[in-house]
């Protein structure tokens, strides 16, 4: 089934024709709790069935909207890449689509999802080099860079819960170890929400301490509405909770040493933690000058970034990472995708994340989880007439005199 990929367009041949087919297919949203139940009585054979033809779909969801993407950015070097990952992937996984669930066959299964997860490894940063890349050469219009913003954020979403899948089905029905006893795959069922946040702002002191030589401290709130004097733990997934945390501690160090100046007393990171019937919420509160209306609409923008460009002469990774654990976080440092990703962290399972800025004095930063497992539904995106309209749509025609900043920051979510 391998072919050349020489001719015109990312997805060509026969495999154009398997994603016109799966992509008629509505990805399964599956909540944590079924996430958790699975990993506690399936079996590794009806994994494999339900991943088998699940990974297709999803795949050939994003696949096909990643066609309709400007025709110079799918010409650039590092988009090539990136799509023949996907186009590879795809082959690989198509091998297993009319095979049985024997023990054989889910064992070559998992082999192929560990060779699938390292390919894909670098595609963030990857897919960042693109639009550099594009950037370079002859710039971004305006209606494309809406165009990219919105593929983008479907793109990272589709994302994570492919990488979901292939982790939680190798953990629970593979070779590899869950970060404790108690994890079922990548899910903490009794996760200690205030243990995630100590690991992640020690994190994000240790670097700004080596950076800076200084660091704030932080004042932590802890409030358990349901079960009051309780500590508060959920039912998620402890990686995507320590990634936002980690980066949102991350900009607000980095605010408040930067606004304060390294030789003053640094105000203390307020964080407050609550626990409600349906939400989790966390604030974290800095006084580190915060930003502007305009800056702050433009935080979540994947051209956007208020960090140094990275080195494009190899000198060094193109991303820091943070090993804690068995976690591998990317920092994303000069390409401005720390806070979009996390964002889409919060909202993979319905919940939320945006910032609140008072120029001249700080930010306040909120994340939103669901409370409940069986109400925290993944978030996927459908290739779909909308879709395509969106994502091909040329310049509208203004309706308003200005634009009002801050318009764009919480759009509502489908």
């Amino acid at each position: 089934m391998r072919f050349s990929r020489k001719l015109l367009g990312p997805f060509v041949g026969s495999l154009a024709k398997k994603l016109d087919y799966y992509s008629q297919f509505q990805p399964s949203s599956l909540t944590i709790q079924q996430y958790l139940d699975f990993g506690r009585i399936g079996t590794a054979a009806n994994s494999y069935t339900f991943l088998k033809n699940e990974l297709l779909v999803r795949l050939a969801n994003i696949m096909q909207e990643f066609t309709l993407l400007p025709p110079k950015l799918l010409q650039m070097p590092s988009s090539k890449m990136v799509s023949n990952w996907y186009a590879e992937s795809f082959e690989d996984l198509l091998l297993f689509e009319a095979s049985d669930a024997s023990p054989e066959q889910v064992a070559r299964f998992n082999d192929q999802l560990t060779v699938v997860l390292k390919r894909h490894a670098h595609v963030v940063e990857t897919m960042a080099e693109g639009l550099i890349e594009l950037r370079e050469s002859d710039g971004v219009d305006i209606a494309s860079e809406k165009g990219i913003q919105y593929f983008l954020d479907r793109f990272y979403i589709n994302r994570i819960s492919i990488r979901m899948l292939q982790n939680q089905h190798l953990v629970v029905f593979g070779n590899v170890l869950p970060e404790s006893p108690r994890h079922v795959g990548c899910i903490d069922p009794a996760c200690d929400v205030e243990s995630v946040v100590y690991d992640a702002f020690e994190n994000a002191r240790f670097l700004c301490d080596r950076y800076y030589l200084t660091s704030p401290s932080m004042k932590l709130e802890m409030h358990n509405a349901v079960e009051k004097g309780k500590p508060i733990s959920i039912v998620a997934v402890p990686s995507h909770l320590y990634h936002m945390m980690f980066e949102l501690f991350k900009n607000a160090m980095r605010a408040t040493v930067e606004y304060h100046g390294v030789d003053d007393d640094l105000p203390d990171i307020k964080v407050y933690v609550v626990k409600g019937n349906e939400d989790l919420s966390i604030k974290i509160c800095d006084r580190g000058g915060g930003v502007s209306r305009t800056i702050l609409e433009r935080l979540y923008n994947y051209m956007y970034s208020t960090a140094p460009p990275p080195p494009r002469d190899g000198t060094q990774a193109p991303l820091t990472r943070s090993h804690i654990g068995n976690m591998n976080i990317p920092l994303q440092a000069g390409y401005g995708y720390g806070l979009p990703l996390s964002r889409l962290y919060a909202r993979y399972f319905l919940g939320d994340l945006f910032l609140v800025s008072m120029e001249g004095h700080g930010t306040d930063a909120c994340i939103y989880l669901k409370a409940v497992p069986v109400e925290a539904s993944e978030v996927l995106p459908i290739y779909s007439t909308s879709s395509r309209r969106n994502l091909t749509m040329g310049p509208q025609v203004a309706d308003w005199s200005h634009h009002v900043p801050g318009q764009g920051n919480r759009p509502a979510q489908s």
